[in-house]
Parts: C-alpha cells; sequence; structure tokens
C-alpha cells in the first residue's frame, strides 16, 4: 500500500524544524543567504536544500497573517520527472516514493522543467539533479521521514495514504467552522500527490497550481519514450547526445569521478 505525507498548515508555527532535520540526514552543507525582507531562509529549495518552509504575508481587509507552507517533492501517483528522464536515474518505490539513481544521473535537467511543482533543481558544478526522496532509506526500515519525526507541533504526518486522507478530511471538516475556504490539496490533484496539505486560503496563496498539469511536450516525450518501447538503446543514443553537447560546450559532467 502507498505511503503518504500530510502537511496541515494550520499547526505549523515556521520553527524550520524540518528544514535542519532533513539537512542532517541527507549530510546536506549549510547555504549562504541573503535577508531580503522575509524571515524565509532562501526564496526556493535548492540542490542542496530538498525541504523550505514557505513564509506568506496575507491581509484581505483582516489582521496580517502569516501562512506557512513546506514545499518539497510532492511524490506524483504518476511523476513527470520519472517520464521525461532518458537515463532512467529515477524510479517508483512499491510504497509511492521516488528513488533517484546519482550514477545514472547526467544532469540533462528533463525532470526540473518537466515538474510542474518546481522543485528538483541541478547542481551545476556536480551536474545531477537532486530532491526530497521522502527519506526512502528511513521509510524501507519502518522509520518515518527525518523532518515528520521532529516537527514539534505535529503539522506533518506520515502513514498509509488511505488512513492519512481519512484522517485529514477529518481535520478539513472541523476547520471549516473558522476556515470556510479549508482544503486538503493533493488528494486529487494529478490523480493523487503522495504529499498532501491541508491549506485555508485558495492554493495560489500557498503558491500551489490551482489545476496542475504535465505540459504536453513532456508528455509528448513519454509518448515517444513508450511508442519506441522504452528501449535501453533508444535511452542510451539520448544520454550520449547529451554527453556530445556538454563535451562541445565545455561542461565537465562528474567533476568528482
Amino acid at each position: 500500500m502507498a505511503k503518504a505525507f500530510l502537511i496541515d498548515t494550520t499547526k505549523c508555527i515556521g520553527c524550520r524544524a524540518c528544514q535542519i532535520a532533513c539537512k542532517r540526514w541527507n549530510e546536506l552543507p549549510a547555504e549562504k543567504t541573503t535577508f531580503t525582507g522575509s524571515y524565509q531562509t532562501m526564496e526556493d529549495t535548492t540542490a542542496d536544500t530538498f525541504t523550505l518552509i514557505k513564509f506568506k504575508e496575507v491581509s484581505n481587509g483582516s489582521p496580517l497573517q502569516w501562512l506557512f507552507r513546506k514545499k518539497q517533492c510532492m511524490q506524483c501517483s504518476d511523476p513527470a520527472c520519472i517520464k521525461v528522464c532518458p537515463t532512467q536515474a529515477i524510479i517508483k518505490h512499491k510504497d509511492g516514493f521516488k528513488i533517484r539513481d546519482a550514477e545514472k544521473c547526467v544532469g540533462c535537467g528533463m525532470c526540473v522543467s518537466a515538474c510542474p511543482f518546481g522543485v528538483p533543481k541541478k547542481d551545476e558544478k556536480a551536474m545531477k539533479v537532486r530532491d526530497c526522496v521522502f527519506c526512502g532509506n528511513r521509510v524501507v526500515n519502518n522509520l518515518t521521514p527525518s523532518c515528520a519525526k521532529t516537527c514539534p507541533p505535529g503539522a506533518l504526518s506520515f502513514g498509509e495514504r488511505e488512513e492519512i486522507i481519512a484522517s485529514a478530511r477529518e481535520r478539513v471538516a472541523s476547520l471549516k467552522k473558522k476556515f470556510p475556504k479549508a482544503y486538503l490539496y493533493g488528494e486529487t490533484e494529478l490523480g493523487g500527490l503522495g504529499v498532501m496539505t491541508i491549506i485555508t486560503e485558495s492554493p495560489a496563496v500557498y503558491d500551489l497550481p490551482e489545476n496542475p498539469k504535465v505540459a504536453e511536450h513532456f508528455q509528448a516525450l513519454d509518448d515517444f519514450y513508450r511508442l519506441v518501447g522504452i528501449k535501453n538503446e533508444t535511452r542510451d543514443a539520448i544520454v550520449k547526445l547529451v554527453a556530445r553537447w556538454s563535451d562541445e560546450h565545455g561542461v565537465k559532467r562528474n567533476p568528482t569521478a
């Protein structure tokens, strides 16, 4: 049965303990940041920051509100990143989360462009793409993802998707008395996401697409792969083209090798 992750924005206090837990578990380096007038750590996720608490200041004729949302990979049920990857560097685990193989990744950036949520980021020096992989190495050992394990106010929940949805629906129903727009984002979007978010305003307020879609040209690329049977030799040819382009433009594809 697929696993799922619930983010309850009404419980989030913006402490960012999840960001620290993610960096510690994944051994990600700290990054230099610049104050831009917001308490948000940085503008967006990066190849070294897999999750980020987004700070939104909202005032619709009422006192100023701070709305927090945890941005990370949404774990699509039918991931566009997997569809377009020419090297099969991304696969889906039976529990519903994706796994990245750094050795196979050539840094072509196809997954970066295809993601409807703008999550994956490319490390230009290592020529690798990285993002949240659901703490797969913890989940397969019956451990909770590090961010959910750490969250002080209990805004993050993890478990079987059906159970997560059931509890989330109850939570949304209770919130509607105070927040009429309360909604469970991700239950049905893109066929159902592995990471769902309880929000109290429209998705756009949280920088979420109202109706997320995979761009038609990326769907066409997936259709092409299927048309040719997604044969390894075809993918290898695409990889060689990417490698040749990198060589011609002086890009070192794997500087750590």
